[in-house]
């Protein structure tokens, strides 16, 4: 939904109101005098930058900042940069190979040289990280095997098994603990002196911009705050997420943190940005039943080693991965005349086989006897041939829907994929070929005969789908979407896709292509894209060079603005272009994190914007903005935006005084997320 630009602030504030998507925000509201102004420009420009008019001011304050092949820059060498300042560049490359910049990157990379620092993204191992991995210790979950996640992270059933209990019995002791527990906080707080509730970093922050008090008990969870991780409150952390916390939940909080933390503080950038895009194609869904389990072994072993790799073994990585089988269901496919050949044998391997695919089909325990065969004749359907992961594999993962396939290479492309399952799906769950299940007969995918036998079947079709000319084309396009711009020219995206045929699938070598491109440093590729919420909480966190101790508040607020991690349930992952990520729920979720989080009212996070806007802009609301500008936005920002924020200069919340008081002073958290939540800083 876009609202006009003519529309009053009052009627804009009326239709969020009246938007379910736009949820009220609490004690995180932006002050109403600000939102309106505010919003009403937002929402108006629906975040079309006029990128002319940006450039045109920009030439008027600097008229040496273009830069041309004649007199090009040091610092951009090696570069095909005509168009984009050096500063631009800097800002361009870091926004999309990183997450943008952290206070101290420009400077450094201009030190560097930017082909140098390009060059070491690409080549991540060259880069020391060993800062990231320290923080990442705090997640134990992430170096866990499955087996062990689901043996130290059972569900209710299985912990209360292991504990001798009965599910009713183990729900009664687990409620009478949270009881105890709550008890046990309250009494502690009572115990301890009275104390003010820290504030922000300007003691004259009025309540409702105050930092609230963190030793203050949990309330009780309310409806819609149940799964945290998928847009409660932020601030409020569920039993099921804490530390010592022994519920499946812990394990995908624990992977989002991780993922935050690595997003953040990573100096392997573009490893990191590879990581988010790869998963996102390869989606899996953590709320599926064993799932909650298998995707951080997913995400650490099928999808993190080859991000920079060939394609074709990324995808090998991926289907093998139990995850991935068990998401698109073809750990159950089974050729249907399978249970046939495996039936003389069924009642003395079932005892050995119990957890595996052919006792009880794939269930963790035998199937009662039905009247008349009716289960037995259902465990068959079950066990028949499954062309989810053949349909996905194809349309999504490589050829892409307009990939020249039929719906019978769907379900040949299946038939080759028979006997890819999981061996103890539900004790050690790792990928297995059960020869037994696998169709024998010859197949035929694409015009190609599919014979090799066995496990080489499908790895053949692998090999034939990697290669495939609609599959250079279909993952040239996506790469140039996710790094240069929603539609993409057709000319890179030919040139990359020429360079991923030529390399065999190479990522690294299509990256090149496309980094050395003019197409990737060209003006209308300049902020051209809308940050995801991932990305516009991570590259505010970066910017402002804030202090992570507990990331799971900045998880909660990716999934506020409508991107949980790790729980798109459809396959095709979380979108990438600008209109699912541009309406006026967003827009206000947007705002109020930035604010949130530059004024320091999140938890476990804080930001030190004094250090960044000076201490002597404290008195100056004008100087104020000119440097959130210059040190956010890199000093461009339209006059539209830059007029609209002047507007504000005069509020008595952003000065914190009183209409009459002579002594004002800047809130230089509301400055600064003012300015983070401007459309320049949604754009990267």
């Amino acid at each position: 939904m876009f609202l006009a630009p003519n529309l009053l602030a009052g009627e804009i504030l009326m239709s969020l109101r009246s938007r379910q998507s736009a949820p009220s925000c609490g004690k995180y509201d932006i002050p109403r005098a600000i939102l309106a102004g505010l919003l009403a420009f937002v929402c108006g420009a629906s975040l079309t930058l006029d990128l002319p008019a940006l450039a045109e001011a920009r030439d008027t304050a600097t008229p040496s900042s273009t830069t041309d092949k004649s007199k090009q820059s040091p610092v951009l060498k090696g570069l095909p940069i005509t168009e984009l300042s050096e500063d631009e560049a800097i800002l361009h490359a870091l926004n999309r190979l990183a997450y943008g910049p952290r206070p101290g990157d420009v400077e450094r990379v201009r030190q560097m040289g930017l082909a140098k620092w390009i060059e070491q993204q690409l080549n991540p191992n060259s880069i020391d990280d060993k800062a990231v991995e320290a923080r990442l210790g705090n997640y134990p979950t992430l170096k866990m095997s499955s087996a062990r996640l689901m043996e130290e992270y059972p569900q209710a059933k299985q912990a209360a098994k292991q504990a001798g209990l009965t599910i009713e019995e183990y729900r009664r002791e687990q409620q009478e603990k949270r009881r105890a527990d709550a008890a046990a906080d309250a009494i502690a707080k009572d115990s301890q002196p009275s104390q003010e509730p820290p504030v922000t970093e300007n003691s004259n922050a009025p309540a409702a911009m105050k930092e609230p008090a963190m030793d203050k008990p949990r309330p009780p969870m309310e409806a819609g705050k149940r799964d945290a991780l998928g847009g409660g409150d932020p601030n409020f952390t569920p039993r099921a997420l804490d530390a010592d916390s022994k519920r499946p939940q812990r394990v995908i909080a624990e992977l989002s943190m991780a993922k935050m933390t690595r997003a953040i503080y990573s100096e392997r950038q573009l490893d990191e940005v590879l990581a988010d895009f790869w998963f996102n194609h390869f989606n899996v869904f953590a709320q599926k039943g064993e799932d909650k389990w298998l995707l951080t072994s997913y995400e650490r072993d099928a999808i993190r080693p080859h991000v920079l790799g060939k394609f074709k073994d990324l995808v090998t990585a991926t289907a093998k991965s139990p995850a991935m089988l068990f998401y698109l269901d073809n750990w159950l496919s089974a050729d249907p005349k399978a249970a046939e050949r495996v039936a003389p044998q069924r009642g003395m391997r079932r005892p050995r086989y119990r957890n595996g695919p052919l006792g009880g089909m794939g269930r963790s325990h035998p199937p009662r006897p039905a009247p008349n065969g009716q289960g037995q004749n259902k465990q068959k359907k079950e066990r028949g041939l499954n062309e989810n992961y053949g349909r996905e594999l194809m349309e999504l993962h490589t050829l892409g829907v307009d990939g020249g396939y039929t719906q019978k290479d769907v379900t040949e492309v299946a038939r080759c994929f028979t006997g890819w399952t999981i061996g103890e799906p539900r004790r050690d769950p790792q990928f297995k070929f059960e020869d037994r299940l696998h169709d024998r007969d010859a197949k035929y995918v694409l015009g190609k005969k599919i014979h090799a036998g066995g496990i080489k079947d499908a790895e053949e079709v692998i090999e034939l789908l990697a290669r495939h000319p609609s599959t250079a084309k279909f993952i040239s396009t996506k790469l140039a979407r996710r790094f240069v711009s929603d539609n993409p020219p057709a000319a890179l995206v030919d040139r990359m896709t020429k360079t991923f045929q030529s390399s065999d699938g190479d990522i690294r070598a299509v990256l090149k292509t496309m980094i050395d491109s003019p197409e990737f440093w060209s003006r209308d590729a300049y902020r051209a894209k809308i940050k995801t919420p991932f990305e516009l909480v991570v590259s505010a966190a970066r910017v402002l060079g804030t202090d992570v101790d507990v990331p799971l508040p900045l998880v909660m607020w990716v999934a506020r603005i409508g991107q949980p991690l790790y729980l798109c349930q459809p396959p095709t992952g979380y979108s990438d272009k600008a209109e699912t990520w541009v309406n006026t729920g967003a827009l206000l979720n947007r705002l109020n994190f930035s604010l949130a989080l530059a004024s320091n009212r999140m938890r476990g996070a804080r930001s030190d914007v004094s250090s960044l806007l000076g201490a002597d802009a404290a008195k100056d609301s004008k100087m104020a903005l000119d440097r959130a500008v210059q040190a956010f936005l890199g000093g461009q920002a339209s006059p539209q935006t830059v007029q609209t924020l002047e507007k504000q200069l005069e509020n008595p919340q952003l000065l914190q005084a009183k209409l009459d008081d002579p002594v004002k002073q800047v809130d230089f958290g509301i400055v600064a997320g003012l300015v983070l939540g401007s459309p320049e800083f949604q754009r990267r």
